[in-house]
């Protein structure tokens, strides 16, 4: 099996964060089969940018954690975009961060380990607890 984290899972993780599952940290843990996708790269960027998000560390040393912890980042590509673009819009689940992550995980066929529960309205397989 092959997970795609959600941006909270690598930072709860970088930060030992008890939010974190049991199960999620053991995903995290094996360092095999695990994808990060280059929009929760973005994402964090723009939440430093405006403050909304500070690292322990700089961006720099975050992406080698990325690589220490032999995640693969996976871009965006076209026929994820075309996924994406097909995706029900629900007044419910409107963010582009979380919904190119769905689409990355139908594209690659991948898990994705993630908290949020709006994952689960899609064909996907949401792993957390």
């Amino acid at each position: 099996m092959a997970f795609l984290l959600d941006t909270h899972v690598f930072l709860w993780y970088l930060s030992n964060n008890p939010s974190l599952s049991q199960k999620a940290k053991e995903i995290v843990d094996t360092k095999s089969d695990l994808f990060f996708s280059v929009a929760s790269l973005w994402e964090i960027v723009i939440k430093i940018n405006v403050g909304k998000l500070q690292l322990d560390c700089s961006f720099e040393s975050f992406l080698d954690h990325v690589s220490v912890m032999n995640a693969e980042i996976i871009p965006i590509e076209i026929e994820s975009l075309k996924i994406y673009l097909n995706l029900p819009l629900s007044p419910e689940h409107r963010d582009p961060f979380d919904r190119i992550l769905v689409a990355q995980a139908m594209d690659y066929s991948l898990d994705i380990v993630s908290r949020d529960e709006k994952f689960d309205s899609y064909p996907i397989q949401r792993v957390w607890a």
